[in-house]
């Protein structure tokens, strides 16, 4: 079991994303430590790739500014032992299959495990073809998280039933943004995945202010905020850490 659940043991999980390297690996390891002591549960770092398919404009960009500043997964590795000097909390990486394959699934996964990576998103991994990467998760413990999107619903049992660590539920129906099209049917889906798995629910994809926050915070277990910080980042560079930590203050105390 990966230390994912451990997120979700004091009340609902705020899981705050950013991409790692933008706008360099220094400020990332500072705003990891910011989001933790400000109060975050668990934490999504995106590795930067050059087609990120499900992203909006905002972690797009961050994206590019990560390449430009030469992030690689090697040094994001590096990058997260040192982090672990500092805080233990939980990590779960969002990428895509593409520099997963080309770092190699054995040593991607062996490298998660020694710097207590606890699971892995990848969006344009289908939930039929996980089995591709299964053995090595297996094998070094760590969670393939299953997204659930409003176009699922004829396999959202399927998914939930087969699901770790927590079932990411994505509100829209596009790219994450930032946004307030949110879609309806999320407190159904959210109920049919509890009818058939007791893992943690967690709700993404377009929440950005505390109300939202709260409002989600009582359908699911977590909310999981994206845009918003990496927009902060964007604007602040550098200096991001504090303003990233005062953001993911508001955001917590908004759903405790």
């Amino acid at each position: 079991m990966s230390n994912i659940k451990s997120a979700f043991k004091n009340g609902k999980a705020f899981i705050g994303f950013l991409t790692a390297g933008d706008p360099d690996l220094k400020t990332t390891k500072e705003c990891i430590i910011a989001m933790a002591e400000a109060g975050a549960d668990l934490i999504q770092i995106g590795i930067p790739f050059s087609d990120p398919i499900a992203e909006g404009s905002v972690i797009q960009n961050s994206n590019i500014r990560a390449l430009i500043s030469a992030t690689h997964i090697e040094n994001i590795f590096e990058t997260l032992k040192s982090v672990r000097t500092k805080t233990d909390i939980p990590v779960v990486f969002h990428t895509y299959i593409n520099p997963v394959f080309n770092y190699g699934y054995e040593a991607f996964f062996k490298d998660c495990n020694n710097t207590n990576v606890g699971g892995i998103i990848i969006p344009d991994l289908p939930f039929e073809e996980k089995k591709e990467i299964q053995q090595y998760t297996d094998k070094y413990n760590i969670d393939i998280i299953s997204l659930i999107a409003p176009t699922s619903v004829s396999r959202i049992r399927t998914i939930a039933m087969d699901a770790e660590g927590f079932v990411y539920i994505v509100l829209s129906r596009g790219t994450t943004k930032v946004g307030n099209e949110i879609i309806t049917e999320v407190e159904s889906i959210v109920k049919l995945v509890k009818e058939v798995t007791q893992i943690p629910v967690a709700i993404g994809f377009g929440i950005n202010t505390p109300e939202q926050a709260k409002y989600f915070s009582q359908i699911a277990d977590g909310v999981i905020v994206g845009s918003s910080i990496v927009k902060i980042v964007e604007k602040y560079g550098k200096d991001s850490p504090e303003y990233v930590y005062d953001y993911v203050q508001k955001m917590k105390k908004a759903i405790s």
